[in-house]
């Protein structure tokens, strides 16, 4: 290849980076959890979620701040997060993992698992979530649901309460992700 045949080569693979978005933010994403119990069903939303997909490594990140959630009932709000969740003392939850084998191209709905690690109280967990991802005229929405065990997380759960208390959170979320340009 000549010299001015591997400049146009370059030429054209600068712009054609520079033209692709290759990060994507979600500014609101929703996650929600639900918890059986026999007294009564806990179940919070958290509507400010922060979430970034990096296409060009098909990393992601998730921030969001743990008294966000909202509950039914102011009480199920405060005991969350004065005695379970400790959200003075540890504020934020966060995830950082890779989406194995995603296609940021493919037009159609893609099922990916995403592996990475779940911080919540300063506590690290490996975990695989089945997702559905979406590519909508080059924007993403990705949905699933998991679980969380409570012991996980170090979350202490009063010996009066804890046959009320379910050992295990199911955990559904979805993320509208834009072109995001810095």
């Amino acid at each position: 290849m000549t010299k001015i045949g591997v400049l146009i080569f370059l030429l054209i693979n600068l712009i054609n980076s520079k033209l692709e978005p290759k990060q994507f933010i979600a500014r609101q994403g929703q996650v929600s959890f639900f918890s059986y119990t026999t007294a009564e069903n806990i179940e919070a939303k958290n509507n400010q979620v922060l979430s970034i997909i990096d296409v060009s490594n098909n990393e992601i990140a998730i921030s969001m701040l743990m008294n966000a959630f909202v509950f039914k009932k102011s009480l199920m709000y405060e005991h969350f997060n004065a005695s379970y969740i400790e959200s003075d003392l540890y504020p934020k939850a966060t995830f950082k993992g890779v989406i194995v084998d995603f296609d940021p191209l493919a037009t159609t709905v893609q099922t990916r698992i995403i592996k990475g690690t779940l911080t919540i109280r300063n506590i690290s967990k490996e975990i695989n979530i089945k997702t559905k991802i979406e590519n909508i005229n080059g924007n993403y929405i990705l949905t699933g649901d998991f679980e969380l065990v409570v012991e996980d997380f170090d979350i202490k759960i009063p010996p009066i309460v804890a046959p009320n208390i379910a050992k295990i959170i199911s955990t559904s979320f979805r993320f509208e992700y834009q072109s995001y340009e810095k």
